[in-house]
Order: C-alpha cells, then sequence, then structure tokens
C-alpha cells in the first residue's frame, strides 16, 4: 500500500513540475493569458453538490470532491475583482 502512495506523489510531482515548466516558457513567449478566476467559482459550484451527492449516496470517500468544491469557490471569490466580463 505503501508503494502506491509514494507512485501517486512522485505522479503528482512531475506533473507539477511540467505545468510549472510550460507555464513559465509561456510567460517568456508572451502567451500567457491571466486565468479566469469566474470558472473556479462556477466549477465551485459544480462540484459541491455533486460532491455532497456522492459522499451520501455511494461512498464517504467522496468528502474530497466536496474539500475541492469549496476550495475552488473560496478561490473564485476571493478573486472576484479578476473575473473576466463577457462582452455582450
Amino acid at each position: 500500500m505503501n508503494y502506491w502512495i509514494l507512485l501517486t506523489i512522485l505522479i503528482a510531482s512531475i506533473v507539477g513540475v511540467f505545468v510549472l515548466f510550460v507555464m513559465q516558457k509561456k510567460k517568456k513567449d508572451g502567451s500567457y493569458k491571466e486565468q479566469d478566476y469566474r470558472a473556479f467559482f462556477v466549477m465551485g459550484i459544480c462540484f459541491l453538490p455533486m460532491g455532497i451527492i456522492f459522499a451520501t449516496s455511494i461512498s464517504p470517500a467522496f468528502i474530497g470532491i466536496i474539500v475541492l468544491g469549496l476550495l475552488y469557490m473560496i478561490i473564485g471569490l476571493a478573486n472576484r475583482d479578476k473575473w473576466i466580463r463577457i462582452e455582450e
């Protein structure tokens, strides 16, 4: 069981380094766009009830989705002034 945890940490670290590398390269090229924090808020609204339903009906292991939904909503609301306006 400990091997799976170590393997998961290793894979997450590799993916994280890859994402940081890509972001750094895009910043140098000038093609980096500002994050859309409204999308975080909307994803949080979607994940929160889905996690509650799954955690109560299927398994308490889905509490992670509830936490993820709360975190996304907090990130989105904390950066509400940076939401990208949709031109109509």
